[in-house]
């Protein structure tokens, strides 16, 4: 994450102002990790309907680790971009990482529903899905999504990892409402045939929406793990490495967060617009980079 930190431009104290964000994740679930310490206010599991904290899968915590953990474990080396944000967590996805368009509705209502209640403020959904054919159940959860934002809600969602083919963007990022994130290392793992950009999906939409709204780091992240394991009353396996849009999806998350805590009065879409506008072009593709890699710095100054 120190890496990231410097490619995405972080100000090392950036998360000390303001009071904190609650960010809502729809994911597997979330493990409670010593990197989160008392900030997961609120678990749903839409799965197995189970009431205590837990993640069968390992993606969900790792998600959450990149936008909202305190790095604690590592001494702050691996903390998240936004280490005192609230954590709300809808658990949708199986052990497997598989759900159905039902349940991230399910799931997107109810964060919906308690907005208010639980102060949230952005929606990470850091899940790509394939072509839905159900036209039908594709026009409803887009329509869901719509709703959230329209409700005040900052969606982020992740461009998916179909690419590098032309349309391959997830269809959970083809509103022109949401903040879509694709993936890009910059000058990084140049070479490295296995390195996010080369499967990050790529736009256009068949709406004709320009997408990805914008990039940030996604290869090789070091972040929260499910499966740590306690050992001579010390914390083992604390954190693990995971790659793609899914990663990339909470770094801009972190970051909008960062924004709302300094201009807590701004909406949500006079956030999105700091990170689009301040974002630095990467001299790739539209339909590769959107407006370019995320820049926390200038973000949280224009």
């Amino acid at each position: 994450m120190q890496r990231v930190r410097k490619q995405i431009a972080c100000p090392e104290y950036a998360e000390c102002t303001g009071t904190p964000i609650t960010i809502g994740f729809l994911d597997t679930g979330i493990r409670k990790h010593p990197d989160f310490e008392d900030r997961i206010i609120y678990f749903k599991d839409f799965i197995n309907d189970k009431k205590e904290c837990y993640d069968d899968s390992g993606h969900g915590t790792h998600v959450c680790g990149i936008a909202a953990g305190s790095g604690r474990m590592s001494e702050g080396k691996y903390r998240g971009i936004s280490p005192y944000s609230h954590i709300v967590v809808g658990k949708v996805l199986d052990e497997n990482g598989d759900g159905t368009a039902d349940k991230m509705m399910e799931g997107l209502l109810w964060m919906i529903e308690n907005r208010t209640r639980l102060q949230i403020r952005i929606i990470n959904i850091s899940i790509g899905i394939g072509n839905l054919k159900d036209e039908k159940k594709l026009k409803e959860l887009i329509e869901t999504i719509e709703k959230a934002c329209h409700n005040g809600i900052l969606v982020i969602c992740a461009a998916g990892n179909l690419g590098p083919g032309p349309g391959t963007i997830s269809p959970l990022g083809v509103s022109k409402n949401v903040l879509t994130v694709g993936c890009h290392d910059g000058t990084f793992f140049e070479g490295n045939s296995n390195r996010c950009e080369t499967y990050s999906g790529r736009g256009p939409t068949k709406y004709a929406i320009k997408k990805p709204d914008i990039v940030a780091p996604g290869t090789e992240i070091t972040s929260c793990n499910a499966d740590f394991y306690q050992k001579n009353k010390t914390i083992q396996n604390a954190y693990t490495v995971k790659s793609g849009t899914s990663m990339a999806t909470p770094i801009v998350t972190g970051a909008a967060a960062l924004i709302m805590q300094k201009y807590p009065a701004l909406t949500q879409e006079m956030v999105k617009k700091k990170l689009l506008y301040s974002a630095k072009d990467l001299k790739e593709p539209w339909t590769k980079q959107g407006w370019g890699m995320l820049n926390i710095r200038n973000a949280l100054m224009i």
